[in-house]
C-alpha cells in the first residue's frame, strides 16, 4: 500500500513538485511507484492559457476548484471546466486550457510520468522509451 501526504510532499519531497510557466504540479504517484499510471494535483494560475498535446500519453483531469475552459483544438469545441467536471484525452487530443480562476485539478497519466518530463514545443512529453533512454 502506498500512502502519501500532499503537504509532506510539498515540504520534504521537492523532486515531486514540478513548475512551469503559470502552472505547478504535485506528483503524488510516479512511474517509479509501479502503478502503471501517475497521479498529480495540478494548479493553473488564474488568467493563464496552456496548450498541450500529449501524443504519447493518455490523461484524465478532474476539476476540484476554480473555473475555466478546455478547447479541443482539432474540432474547435469548447467545454466549461468547474468543480465536478472531468475531461479525458482519450484520442491524444491537442487541447487548450484557459483558467478564468485558479484551477486545481486531479490528473492521471498513462503511461505514468517520471517527474522529469519537460513539455516539448508541440505541447507533448517525450515517449517513455525516450525519457528513459
Amino acid at each position: 500500500m502506498i500512502v502519501r501526504d500532499f503537504n509532506k510532499i510539498i515540504e520534504d519531497e521537492r523532486n515531486r513538485v514540478v513548475k512551469d510557466a503559470n502552472w505547478s504540479s504535485v506528483r503524488m504517484l510516479l512511474a517509479e511507484d509501479g502503478m502503471n499510471f501517475s497521479f498529480h494535483i495540478t494548479f493553473l494560475e488564474a488568467g493563464s492559457e496552456h496548450t498541450f498535446h500529449y501524443k504519447h500519453h493518455f490523461e484524465s483531469v478532474y476539476c476540484m476548484q476554480g473555473k475555466g475552459t478546455v478547447t479541443d483544438n482539432g474540432t474547435g469545441e469548447t467545454h466549461e471546466i468547474k468543480p465536478g467536471v472531468m475531461y479525458a484525452l482519450n484520442l491524444h487530443d491537442n487541447h487548450t486550457v484557459r483558467a478564468d480562476e485558479e484551477l486545481v485539478m486531479a490528473c492521471c497519466f498513462n503511461p505514468p510520468v517520471t517527474g522529469n518530463e519537460v513539455h516539448r514545443e508541440d505541447g507533448s512529453y517525450a515517449p517513455a522509451e525516450e525519457e528513459n533512454a
